[in-house]
C-alpha cells in the first residue's frame, strides 16, 4: 500500500495561527502556507499506510488518558546556529507537551520515532530563510503573546504537493486540569532567552 508522511501536532488556534502563518510567508518563508501553525508532538515520519488503523488506535488512547491544559506563547527564540529556526516560545504548556510526545512516541506504540535533536516545544515563524529575514522575525514577534486552552491535538499528512493536511483530531478525554506528567507545575512564567 506504500508509505506516508505523517506528523502529529497542536494546532494554534485562530487568530493567532492565521496571524503567525500570514507573518512566516511575508519572512519570505516558502513553506508557510503549507504548515498550519503549530507545536509539533511528533516531527514529519514515514510510516506505512497499512498502519494507520493502528496509529490512530494509539492516538485515541493517548487523547483519552489526558486532560486539556494552559497554552501560553509568549516572545521568540532560535535554533540558530544549530538549525536555521526562528520560533515563537511555548512558556506555559511546554511539560505537558513533553509528556504528550513522550506518550505518542512510546516504544510499545505505533509511533516510535527518534528524535535528531531533543525534544523543545516551539512554533516555527521562520525557516531556512536569509539571516537577515531570520533576524526580522526574531525582532517582529519579540513581543508577540497568544493564550489558550489546549484540548486537542491532531494528526496530519503530507501531501505530494508538500501541504500538510489534518486527518483527525483526538480531543482529550479528561476535564480541566493539566497533563500528568513530570515537572507540569514548574512551568517558567516568562521566556527563557536562548543562546
Amino acid at each position: 500500500m506504500g508509505t506516508v508522511t505523517l506528523g502529529v501536532s497542536i494546532a494554534v488556534p485562530e487568530p493567532y495561527g492565521s496571524l503567525l502563518q500570514e507573518q512566516r510567508a511575508g519572512f519570505g518563508d516558502s513553506a508557510a502556507h503549507g504548515i498550519p501553525t503549530h507545536v509539533t508532538l511528533v516531527p514529519p515520519t514515514e510510516a506505512d499506510s497499512a498502519s494507520l488503523p493502528a496509529i490512530e488506535a494509539h492516538l485515541s488512547s493517548v487523547a483519552a488518558a489526558n486532560r486539556a491544559f494552559p497554552m501560553r506563547l509568549y516572545g521568540t527564540g532560535t535554533f540558530r546556529p544549530l538549525s536555521p529556526v526562528v520560533f515563537v516560545q511555548v512558556v506555559t504548556g511546554g511539560s505537558a507537551c513533553s509528556w504528550l510526545q513522550q506518550q505518542i512516541r512510546d516504544p510499545s506504540g505505533p509511533l516510535v520515532r527518534e528524535l535528531q535533536f531533543p525534544y523543545h516545544p516551539h512554533v516555527t515563524v521562520a525557516h531556512a530563510i536569509s539571516d537577515e529575514e531570520m533576524d526580522r522575525a526574531y525582532e517582529a514577534l519579540s513581543a508577540f503573546e497568544a493564550t489558550w486552552t489546549c484540548g486537542s491535538f491532531a494528526l496530519y499528512e503530507q501531501g505530494p504537493d508538500a501541504v500538510w493536511r489534518k486527518l483527525r483530531e483526538y480531543a482529550f478525554g479528561g476535564g480541566g486540569g493539566v497533563v500528568p506528567g513530570p515537572s507540569v507545575s514548574r512551568e517558567a512564567p516568562a521566556a527563557p532567552s536562548l543562546p
